[in-house]
Parts: C-alpha cells; structure tokens; sequence
C-alpha cells in the first residue's frame, strides 16, 4: 500500500506537495478503511484528485511515473536524468529534485527517497520502520553510504555502492547486481505501483488475447453487462512477420522469450493494434485482441480492437485494473491519470462503486486517480480525506490539498455545490464571460501583435 508520497520541484510543483493516504479520524465509510494494527493506524483505500486544467494533477501523475521508472529501469550511463524541474521560477533550475515514499510491504513500513538533478542521484535513504523505531537501512550521500550495523559487515554491499554510478538509484544497483537485502521494496514499484495513463492500453496487465489469459474470462462475462455492445473477447493468430518491429527486437525475442512469456507490441499511433508475442511449443506466437458483436438471428461479427468506440477501448483498459483491484490478497496500487476519459460518469461509478463495496479492515490494494467527474464528489461515495485538489497560485506553483483540511466541510453538505462555486479551490479561473466573443479575440491577436514587435 501507499502511505505517502511527497514531490518536490517537479514539473508544476515548485514546493514540496504531499498526498496522504492515512485516514483521519473522521467515522464516514469507516467499515471499508484499512486498518494497520502495528501501527495503529488506518489507510484509505482510494483517493480522488480534482482540479482545473494545468492545476498539477498530471504533473502529480508524472512525478509517481518517474520515480518508478527510476526504480525499475534506471538510465544508461551516459544518459541524463530526466528531471523536469519547476520551470517559472529561474532559480529552481539549480536546485534538485525529491522524491519521497513510505510504503507497506507485507505488513512492514518502509521509507524511500532519492533528491536528484539531470546528471546525478545526490541523495538516497531507505528506512524500515517498525511500530516503536525507525531503522536506516542506508543513507546514501553522493559518494558516500552509511549501512545499517546489521548491514554493515556485508562486503558486497559497499562493493556494489562503489560500483554505482552517479545517475542511478543504489537499490536499482543492487537488483541488477542480485542481491536480495531490497527486493521487496524494488518489488513494490516493479510489480504493485501499476501506472494508467489516458494512452495507456493494458499496458501494466500484459495482453487479453487467449482463454488462459487471466483477464480472459472476466472481462468476456463483464463487458456485455456494460452497453458495449461487445459479447466476448478473442484472439487471433497473426503471422510473426507482419508485425512492424526492429529486427534486432525479433531477434532478442527469439534468444530470451521463455515459454510461457509475453510481450507486449502496440502498432501504429493512438489507437494502434493490440499485439502480444509468446512463446508455445518452442515457437514464437503472436496475436491480436479482436472482438465479436451480435447479429441478428444470433450469429457474431469479430472486430479488431481498435476499430471499437473510444469508450470501448477505455473499459478495455481500465477493467483489468479493476479486477486486479478486487482479486483476493491483492497488494495492487493502482494510479489513474483521467479516470473519466472517454467514459460516461454512471459506468465510472459503478465500477469504483464495486471496488469500494470489497473494502474492508483487511483491504491491502488501493485506487488513486485524477477526474474532473464531479459526480464521483459525493460523500455517501467518497469520504473528505479521499478527495484531494490541486491548484495553483499566483506565481504558477501547485499546491495540493485534502478536503478534510476545510473546517467548514461537514459530513453532510453538499460538497460538490461548493466545489463548483469555487470555494474550495481547484476549478478554472476564467477571467471573461465570454472568452470566445470575437471582441475578446480581436484584442487577443491585437496584444499578440505588439508584443512581437517590442521583440
């Protein structure tokens, strides 16, 4: 689960922004929070991020994605980092960036940080904190580490830190060096921390395109029930030839694809085929996602799916984050940058509906997004410490904040209403009436003129 997470001089935030998911103590909903008995504690199981265009909430959203990409992946030696600092104010550009997390894995809170700027990782901390003590791990502090006594003695540890280099996390190191000491928290962010974009396309879930597949049989039996049109999934065989792919990838794919592997291929621009390649019988496969549509008189049309509605395509992607969501003993986070893209409001509900109907004490997944769908700012749906907002302020930073930091949101008020009045922060700030009057315009294109010709 998250706990927290803090940003700091990363792309719209200049200052350092915090997204808690620790539960107030606020008694609404309270059956389906979280609880973290060791550290008495609760944990909320969703989050809700609102604001107006350009107010922080992608930039949030990015944040998340560079650190994990940082994590998992790292860049090659002579890349740079590739740190997007706040750029309206001059002298941040000098200043570095942080990145800040704690976590629970399997019932154990762990911190992790790392402050960079493009050309090297300047700081790295990762804490374990147990109910009555925090243990440093390791402090890293550029060239220099500090291991925990019980990690001290270990050789290897301070060889393999030696052997980082300037632009890489130290835990990534270890990883790629085999080393076990930080699995799990690289674990986390590989496998748990599963990132939606709105171009995603069941990216964090591999492929649907077979009956073994595990999002097969669900999504088949789900998406006729959501006025799709679609009655079921399938996939087609399609020669390995006719997939657009560098010859070195195919060839890579043929030494390491193991059986029973995938890999995901996406051809063409947005709305691309849906490819995967796999290995059976010791020969590369590969399929493309197709769906079947009824006719009269009962036979099936198959479509490819790209060829489907854009709201189509989106419940194709963000229904396998759903059900990874409510599968038993799940420990995913999942982050959805515009949830509602392409999507009507009710379905969106239902489904966030569903996933909040399985929440209990023992809850360990969780769901953040970011919308604009003011039908989701309901308190019978969602409580005040599950909706956050973000905006910015007269210098163009964003500031991020809970609705349970307002004193006069209650329980019970119409917090929508005041949302789109504007008292609560985090909706436009249109500053004319009518901003597509051709007058407004004309004085538009008039100031743009004079500024041209002063430059």
């Amino acid at each position: 689960m998250l706990i927290s997470f803090s940003v700091e001089n990363w792309m719209s935030f200049r200052d350092k922004a915090t997204l808690s998911m620790v539960a107030s103590g606020e008694r609404q909903h309270g059956s389906r929070i979280p609880k973290l008995t060791k550290y008495r504690t609760k944990v909320l199981p969703i989050s809700a991020i609102y604001g107006g265009n350009a107010s922080g909430k992608t930039s949030l959203f990015e944040a998340l994605r560079f650190a994990h990409d940082m994590v998992t992946e790292g860049v090659h030696l002579d890349e740079l980092i590739p740190i997007n600092t706040f750029r309206l104010d001059d002298k941040m550009a000098e200043k570095p960036s942080a990145f800040s997390f704690e976590i629970l894995i399997e019932g154990t809170i762990f911190e992790f940080s790392f402050v960079a700027t493009q050309k090297a990782i300047l700081e790295e901390r990762l804490v374990k904190v147990t109910s009555s003590s925090e243990k440093v791990l390791y402090d890293r502090r550029g060239n220099l580490v500090d291991f925990h006594k019980s990690l001290a003695k270990d050789q290897r540890l301070q060889f393999v830190f030696e052997g980082t280099q300037d632009n890489q996390l130290f835990l990534t190191n270890t990883i790629f060096q085999k080393i076990k000491a930080f699995r799990p928290v690289y674990d986390w962010f590989r496998h748990a921390l599963l990132l939606i974009s709105p171009d995603t396309h069941l990216g964090p879930f591999g492929m649907v395109s077979a009956e073994k597949d595990d999002f097969y049989a669900p999504m088949s039996k789900i998406l006729p029930l959501l006025d799709t049109g679609i009655t079921r999934l399938g996939g087609e065989k399609i020669p390995l030839s006719s997939i657009e792919m560098p010859e070195e990838v195919e060839a890579r794919l043929q030494k390491e694809l193991k059986e029973g592997m995938t890999f995901y291929v996406k051809e063409g621009q947005d709305n691309g085929d849906h490819i995967v390649v796999t290995r059976e019988d010791n020969k590369l496969i590969a399929r493309k996602l197709v769906t079947f549509h009824a006719m009269p008189g009962g036979m099936e049309i198959k479509f490819d799916a790209q060829e489907e509605s854009d709201g189509s395509q989106r419940v194709m992607d963000l229904l396998p984050a759903f059900l990874s969501l409510m599968a038993p003993n799940s420990r995913a986070v999942c982050v959805i940058d515009e949830i509602d893209r392409s999507l009507h409001t009710l379905l969106i509900r239902q489904l966030i509906e569903q996933y909040l109907s399985g929440c209990s004490s023992d809850t360990r997944s969780q769901l953040l997004m970011t919308t604009h769908n003011t039908h989701l700012m309901d308190q019978k749906l969602l409580r005040r410490d599950e909706i956050w907002v973000t905006e910015r302020d007269g210098f163009g930073a964003s500031n991020l904040m809970s609705f349970s930091e307002y004193k006069d949101v209650r329980y019970d008020k119409d917090i929508r209403k005041s949302y789109l009045q504007g008292r609560l922060g985090g909706v436009p700030r249109i500053l004319l009436e009518n901003p597509l009057d051709n007058r407004h315009l004309a004085q538009a294109d008039s100031r743009t003129a004079n500024a041209a010709s002063t430059t």
